[in-house]
């Protein structure tokens, strides 16, 4: 039973400033993300990785650099296009404050699988699904007939690419996979068999509860106020700055 641990990038200016940065060059790691990285990269030590397939993107050989550091012997980095991240076309480098009024942003929402992004880089996110679903299992095949079946591999790609291959695993459709959390430098755990895939960890960031502690009213807000208002129910497209 191959085993894949899928790990999100560490937070970077864009991730922070709430920009949807894509195939964006030159989207590095901030101070957050090298520390995230390196803290991620130490939890994981442990675990022995045959190979490690990393999105060909500068935040996820980044991130991939601190999960290969100090390890003996050290796993072959493969880099993969099929999980890097979905190619957003004109929404490239927007504020999701700004894409959130645009007409797409519901469907994005509320039914992924007809989202196709515009302009003549855009993708849909079905098409991006597709890819990184395949990519996986095949790396999965791959591994396991050169390693056996208890083989242990790392994916590094990005939020809403991990949230459709945990979404194929968890059997859902992709429309439902807005339902799904990727925070920066999170470990998704999925133990591929003949019969079916068993997810055995989603968005795990170490066990910090801080991010489960309900934030303060804004200055002048009352906490009745705050209580109306509630948590947005939309999704962060791209994955987000995390809790």
């Amino acid at each position: 039973m191959a085993t894949v641990i899928l790990l999100r990038h560490g937070r970077t200016a864009a991730n922070a400033t709430g920009v949807l940065a894509g195939w964006t060059p030159g989207i590095t790691l901030d101070d957050k993300g090298r520390e995230q990285a390196q803290a991620v990269g130490g939890r994981l030590r442990p675990v022995p990785l045959a190979a490690v397939i990393t999105s060909p993107l500068e935040r996820t050989r980044e991130t991939a650099e601190y999960l290969l550091a100090e390890r003996e012997p050290r796993p072959t980095l493969h880099l993969d296009d099929r999980v890097g991240e979905c190619r957003y076309g004109d929404w490239t480098n927007r504020p999701l404050k700004e894409l959130a009024k645009e007409p797409m942003w519901k469907v994005v929402q509320a039914h992924p699988s007809a989202a196709i992004f515009p302009g003549p880089e855009g993708e849909s996110l079905a098409d991006m699904s597709s890819r990184s679903v395949n990519a996986v299992r095949e790396w999965n095949t791959r591994l396991t007939s050169e390693h056996g079946p208890d083989v242990v591999f790392a994916v590094v790609s990005h939020g809403d690419v991990i949230k459709a291959i945990t979404a194929d695993a968890l059997g859902m459709h992709l429309d439902a996979f807005q339902r799904i959390s990727i925070d920066p430098c999170s470990v998704t755990v999925i133990r591929y068999t003949e019969l079916r895939p068993f997810v055995v960890r989603v968005n795990d960031t170490g066990g910090d509860i801080a991010g489960l502690i309900p934030p303060a009213p804004k200055r002048g807000a009352s906490r009745a106020s705050a209580r109306r208002r509630g948590p947005s129910s939309d999704a962060a497209v791209g994955g987000g700055a995390g809790a």
